[in-house]
């Protein structure tokens, strides 16, 4: 007995209809963005995070201080082995850490030095920032694209399936 491949060209929810004599199965398909992460509207230390119509991060203002930045956490939505890729914003850095059930970092941060990385045993959410890196912030207007995705080879951003999660100041 054969069976059948589907391969899903855009995010989205749609149904399969299969019909065998007078017997038909709808089944429920749904295509999710191989970008792992989850963000949206953020604000603190000094910057601002909105999401662009294309689900990338526009982020503007001047940080308090070095390391001051945005933030979001949420649920660990895969094991194993993954790949962090984005682009930048000149002064400005972005990473992700792995934390357990208490809050408490597990391993090394991953970021795009670092970038393909074993999600560490016990983690059960990620925690995405955005960073200023100038020892004196300077104002800041600009797009990033950040992806997470599972393996290690990066491909093309994609936007993830949740950029409305609310996000904060460090």
């Amino acid at each position: 007995m054969g069976g059948i491949r589907v391969t899903g060209l855009l995010m989205g929810s749609t149904s399969l209809d299969i019909k065998a004599g007078s017997v038909t199965k709808t089944i429920p398909v749904t295509v999710k963005s191989r970008n792992l992460l989850s963000y949206g509207p953020a604000e603190g230390d000094g910057l601002t995070a909105t999401v662009n119509t294309d689900g990338s991060l526009h982020v503007t203002g001047t940080a308090t201080g070095q390391w001051h930045g945005v933030a979001w956490t949420f649920p660990c939505p895969v094991q194993g082995t993954v790949k962090l890729s984005g682009t930048s914003i000149a002064g400005l850095s972005f990473n992700i850490k792995c934390l357990d059930a208490k809050g408490k970092q597990l391993g090394d941060q991953m970021n795009l030095g670092n970038s393909v990385m074993a999600i560490p045993a016990g983690t059960v959410s990620l925690f995405l920032n955005v960073i200023s890196t100038e020892a004196t912030p300077t104002a800041k207007n600009g797009d990033l694209r950040i992806q997470l995705e599972s393996g290690d080879t990066a491909h093309d951003w994609m936007k993830p399936d949740n950029t409305s999660l609310k996000g904060g100041g460090l």
